[in-house]
C-alpha cells in the first residue's frame, strides 16, 4: 500500500526552476570583458618591460605611431597577444562556474605564463620580426622582465576576480544549478557542504530519490537511519523531485549543469541513457561524491570541491597534453581545408541547386562524445522529402547481425547501406563515392563537436539498438575520418566496425591521426563512400 501511496502522488511532484538573479548574456558579457582586459594586460606588460629594460618610449612624440626604438618590437605583440589570451583559455582559467581554490588559480596562471613566454620567445627569435628587422637583435632583458610582470599582473588581477566572484556568489549569484543523486549520509553530506560555502558556486536545486522514502521517514523519525529524506526536512530549499528513471527529464526542466551521484547502486547505462535524452542543448557534468572511489571508470579526474573530493565523468581517454595537441591538430587542418576547399563548396552548392529542390546543407541530429547530442552537416544528397525509415531498418539489421544487412553480395559486401537507395539525387551519388558531401563536417570540428580522426557519429536511433560494450566506441569524439574507414569502411560488418573503434581509442597517437589521413585519399579514389 505503501508503494502504492508513493506511486499515486509522484505525478504530483512540480518541478521549479531555479530563477537567476541575473539576465543570460551577463555571463557571457562578463567573460568577454575579461579576455579584452587580459589582452590589454598582455600589451601593457610587454610594453612595461620594454620601458624599464630600455628606458625609451614605446610611442613617437612626433606622430600617432610607434617610436623608432620599439618598431622591431612592435611586431611581436601581433603573436604576443593572442598566446596569453589562448594559453590562459588552455588553463581554463575563463572558467567562471564550480568551484576554485586561490592555489590551483595560481598555479594555473603560472602554466599559462610560463608556456606563453616560452612560445613567444621561440617565436621571437625565429621570426626576427621578418624580414625588415632579420639583423636586429632583441634584448633577453625585455622577455623576462615581460614574463615576471605578466605573471604578477595576471595573477593580481585573476585572483582578485575570483574573491569578487566569491561575494556574488554570498548573493546567490553565478551559481550552478546542482542535483543530487542518492539518499545515503553522503547526499546529506555533500548537501550540507554546498550550502554552508555558497562560495564553491553551487545550487542544490532538488534530491533524487534511491530509496523507499516513505519507510525511510519513519526510519529517522526513529533515529535509526540517516537518509535524503531527513535531508530535505532539514534543509527545506531542497525537495526530492523523482527517482532514478526521471533523471533525464529533471536535468531538462531544472536546467541541472551538474549532477552529483552519491549512491553506488546507479547503474552505469543509466547515466549514458540520460545524456542521449537530455539533447544536444544541455552541457551537464557528472561527478562521483567519495564513498564511490572504488567504483571509478577510466575516464575521471579528480577534483576538490571544498572539503569534498570529487571525480568528474566522462572525461575524453587521453591526457591534457595528448587533449591540447589533438584539439590544435583538428582547428588547424579544418580552418586550412575549409579555405582551400571554398571554390569546391560554392561549385557543389550550385550542383545541388540544379539537380534537386530543398537546401544545399543537410542537418541532422547525430550522437557524439559520451551520448552528447549534435547537429551533423553535410552537403544533401537525397531529395527533401526523403525519410528516415529505410536507413533505420537496414541499421538495425546491420547491427544485430542479420545476413540481410548485406546489400551487396558475398564477393563484395556492404553493411549500413541501403541497396538501390532511391532517396538519393544524381549528384548525390557522385558526392557520396567522393566523400566531397561531408566537408561541411568540417564546421562541426571547427565548434569542437568532432574532430578530424574519429569514429563515425551514428545516428541516435542506431545508438538505440547498440549493446553496453558497443557504447564504448563514442568514448571520443568521432571524426570525419577514422581508422573504420581506411580499413574496408562499409564492407566491414558492425561489430568489426566497432572492434576497429576501440582499436583507435585505446592507441591513439598524432601519428596514427597522421597515417589514417594520409590513407583516406586512396579510400576516397577508390569510391569507397558509395558502397
Amino acid at each position: 500500500m505503501r508503494m502504492k501511496a508513493e506511486i499515486a502522488i509522484k505525478p504530483k511532484i512540480e518541478l521549479v526552476k531555479a530563477k537567476n538573479r541575473v539576465p543570460p548574456f551577463v555571463m557571457p558579457l562578463v567573460k568577454t570583458l575579461i579576455i579584452l582586459a587580459d589582452a590589454f594586460l598582455a600589451f601593457s606588460s610587454f610594453a612595461l618591460a620594454f620601458i624599464w629594460r630600455e628606458g625609451d618610449a614605446i610611442f613617437s612624440q612626433t606622430a600617432w605611431a610607434w617610436s623608432k626604438e620599439f618598431f622591431p618590437y612592435a611586431g611581436v605583440l601581433f603573436f604576443l597577444v593572442p598566446v596569453r589570451l589562448v594559453m590562459l583559455a588552455y588553463q581554463r582559467v575563463y572558467r567562471l562556474q564550480g568551484a576554485f581554490s586561490y592555489i590551483a588559480e595560481f598555479i594555473k596562471i603560472f602554466k599559462a605564463v610560463s608556456l606563453g613566454s616560452l612560445l613567444i620567445i621561440s617565436f621571437t627569435f625565429l621570426f626576427r620580426g621578418g624580414f625588415a628587422f632579420r639583423e636586429f637583435s632583441y634584448s633577453r632583458g625585455v622577455f623576462t622582465l615581460d614574463f615576471v610582470l605578466a605573471l604578477v599582473i595576471f595573477s593580481t588581477f585573476h585572483l582578485g576576480l575570483r574573491y569578487l566572484q566569491t561575494l556574488f556568489r554570498k548573493r546567490d549569484i553565478n551559481l550552478i544549478p546542482t542535483l543530487i543523486v542518492g539518499t545515503n549520509a553522503e547526499a546529506e553530506q555533500t548537501i550540507q557542504e554546498l550550502k554552508a560555502r555558497p562560495d564553491l558556486g553551487y545550487r542544490v536545486v532538488g534530491i533524487l530519490a534511491t530509496e523507499d522514502t516513505e519507510k525511510h521517514r519513519e526510519d529517522f523519525e526513529n533515529h535509526s537511519v540517516c537518509s535524503v529524506s531527513s535531508v530535505a526536512k532539514k534543509f527545506s530549499g531542497v525537495q526530492i523531485v523523482g527517482d532514478l528513471d526521471d533523471l533525464p527529464n529533471v536535468i531538462r526542466e531544472l536546467a541541472i549543469q551538474e549532477v552529483i551521484i552519491t549512491d553506488s547502486r546507479l547503474p552505469s547505462e543509466t547515466l549514458f541513457e540520460a545524456m542521449m535524452k537530455i539533447g544536444r542543448r544541455q552541457k551537464v557534468e557528472f561527478r562521483l561524491a567519495p564513498s564511490l572511489f572504488n567504483f571509478l571508470p577510466q575516464k575521471t579526474s579528480v577534483e576538490q570541491i571544498g572539503v569534498l573530493p570529487m571525480v568528474r565523468l566522462f572525461r575524453e581517454p587521453l591526457s591534457d597534453a595528448e587533449r591540447f595537441v589533438k584539439r590544435l591538430f583538428d582547428i588547424v587542418i579544418s580552418a586550412v581545408l575549409l579555405i582551400l576547399l571554398s571554390p569546391f563548396w560554392l561549385l557543389i552548392s550550385l550542383l545541388i541547386k540544379f539537380d534537386s529542390r530543398g537546401s544545399v546543407l543537410f542537418k541532422q541530429e547525430r550522437v557524439g562524445m559520451d551520448g552528447r547530442r549534435f547537429l551533423c552537416y553535410k552537403f544533401r544528397t537525397m531529395h527533401s522529402d526523403a525519410g528516415e525509415e529505410l536507413h533505420r531498418e537496414a541499421y538495425r539489421k546491420n547491427i544485430n547481425g542479420l545476413i540481410e544487412a548485406n546489400a551487396g553480395n558475398d564477393e563484395k559486401p556492404v553493411f549500413g547501406k541501403v541497396k538501390d537507395d532511391p532517396r538519393i539525387t544524381p549528384v548525390g551519388k557522385f558526392l557520396r563515392r567522393t566523400s566531397l558531401d561531408e566537408l561541411p563536417q568540417f564546421l562541426n570540428v571547427l565548434k569542437g563537436e568532432m574532430s578530424v580522426v574519429g569514429a563515425r557519429p551514428p545516428i541516435p536511433y542506431e545508438v538505440e539498438e547498440y549493446d553496453i560494450w558497443h557504447r564504448k566506441r563514442l568514448d571520443m569524439k568521432p571524426g570525419i575520418t577514422g581508422l573504420w574507414q581506411v580499413s574496408g569502411r562499409n564492407r566491414l560488418t558492425f561489430e568489426e566496425m566497432v572492434r576497429i573503434d576501440l582499436y583507435y581509442i585505446e592507441n591513439w597517437s598524432l601519428w596514427l591521426d597522421l597515417k589514417i589521413i594520409l590513407l583516406t585519399l586512396p579510400a576516397i579514389l577508390r569510391g569507397d563512400g558509395a558502397r
